[in-house]
């Protein structure tokens, strides 16, 4: 059986071919309008999502007992500063760069701002790997505490991203 159509004839029951280069074509659209998602969108996911991981563990050091990092944090300010400062003043002190550093993140607007702040904040929390290895790193290899420390190179390298973006001028990324 054979039917007529504007195409000409054609058999009856034959498939219908898919027409590859459309399809090519499609899914080339589709993967543009994903990369340009992305280019708008994951730098400023990113920042947001540095930020409110600082604002949160800050948060935390505002009260006593709520980080487990309360030892080293005042440890780390006590060699930082020749111990001038320490105890609940380096906790606070650090909740505020934290806390600061994240809100200025999360802002957009003030992002250069926050970037300046996170710098000084690293110094501070890169600090025990230099002062106190042996806390961090045991014969059997990292401690939970050294664990911690080490995720930092992470938002270091997330922070770096979202400064080359910030620092590149883009408007209405920032």
């Amino acid at each position: 059986m054979t039917t007529f159509s504007a195409h000409g004839l054609q058999q009856a029951g034959a498939r219908r071919t898919v027409d590859h280069r459309s399809l090519a074509v499609r899914l080339a659209d589709a993967e543009g309008a994903l990369t340009a998602f992305l280019e708008r969108w994951s730098i400023p996911a990113l920042r947001v999502a540095l930020g409110a991981v600082f604002v949160v563990f800050g948060a935390l050091k505002f009260f006593p007992g709520a980080s487990p990092l309360e030892p080293l944090v005042e440890a780390t300010w006590g060699v930082l500063t020749f111990d001038l400062v320490g105890g609940q003043i380096a906790l606070v002190l650090t909740a505020v760069i934290e806390t600061t550093a994240g809100l200025l993140l999360i802002s957009g607007r003030f992002a250069r701002a926050g970037l300046v702040v996170l710098a000084v904040a690293f110094v501070g929390i890169l600090s025990p790997i230099v002062f106190f290895t042996d806390q961090l790193v045991t014969a059997a290899g990292p401690t939970l505490l050294g664990q911690y420390v080490a995720k930092n190179f992470v938002l270091i390298a997330a922070a770096l991203v979202i400064a080359s973006r910030v620092l590149h001028g883009r408007t209405g990324t920032r």
